[in-house]
């Protein structure tokens, strides 16, 4: 079968939010309709949003890391939000293997977003339903569209290639080779809801800067920064908290 996915790459992500606004964009003006916003304009804006970056800083001066973590719906290919839902409206296309919304049988009862282990799904306080990234699903098939331009927008507009797209399922895909070859992994496996979607790890470097920074302390010794996966390791940090926060 099929899956179609996301693989992101936190070494190259550098939190610029293209994803977020191209995602904003292009749903405002698909099939759904428009999304809420609330204060668009101000310092924490709030309201409906499919795409978000959360950035988290390890370590201690002058061996500092900043993390760049996008986030969005997984697509799992068990996912919890699809059987509490009342009205069948929310389902796992066969075809792709996308998780999808029927806004005309959704109720807008929040039994899937309390489902969802990740924190992925929003309520539109307008509209009263709810709402998910569909990895453009009204895009990506869009023979209109020029094939290079036919994947998620957040994708197209990434500036350094931090997010690749196809089929998880198939083993000569840019997406299954990425994973194979740089140790694809999946937000909280332990959760059992097998994640579509997968990050690829960042990598230790030699210099001050993004991913797990390594430098030479003043008696010569290296010293490895807190970087996220440092921070897990030593249990000061619990990927949960992150897979959860909004």
């Amino acid at each position: 079968m099929t899956q179609m996915a996301l693989v992101i790459d936190l070494n190259v992500c550098v939190g610029c939010h293209a994803c977020v606004t191209s995602c904003k964009e292009w749903n405002t003006s698909g099939e759904a309709g428009s999304l809420s916003d609330q204060r668009p304009y101000d310092a924490d804006p709030s309201g409906t949003f499919f795409n978000r970056v959360q950035t988290y800083e390890a370590g201690e001066f002058p061996l500092v890391d900043t993390i760049h973590f996008p986030k969005s719906c997984l697509h799992c290919e068990d996912p919890p939000c699809v059987p509490v839902c009342p009205t069948g409206a929310s389902y796992k296309r066969k075809e792709d293997g996308l998780v999808l919304v029927d806004y005309d049988r959704c109720i807008g009862c929040k039994y899937c977003s309390w489902a969802c282990p990740y924190g992925a799904r929003e309520i539109d306080e307008e509209r009263k339903e709810m709402t998910k990234c569909t990895l453009c699903a009204d895009r990506i098939y869009n023979e209109a569209l020029p094939e290079r331009d036919r994947k998620p927008a957040c994708v197209l507009a990434c500036p350094t290639s931090a997010r690749l797209f196809g089929d998880i399922h198939d083993p000569e895909s840019v997406v299954s080779k990425a994973i194979r070859e740089r140790g694809g992994y999946q937000l909280m496996p332990e959760w059992g809801t097998r994640p579509s979607n997968h990050y690829l790890p960042r990598q230790k470097v030699t210099s001050c800067g993004s991913g797990a920074c390594s430098c030479k302390t003043s008696d010569g010794d290296e010293a490895v920064s807190a970087s996220v996966e440092t921070q897990v390791k030593r249990g000061e940090l619990h990927l949960a908290s992150i897979a959860t926060r909004v």
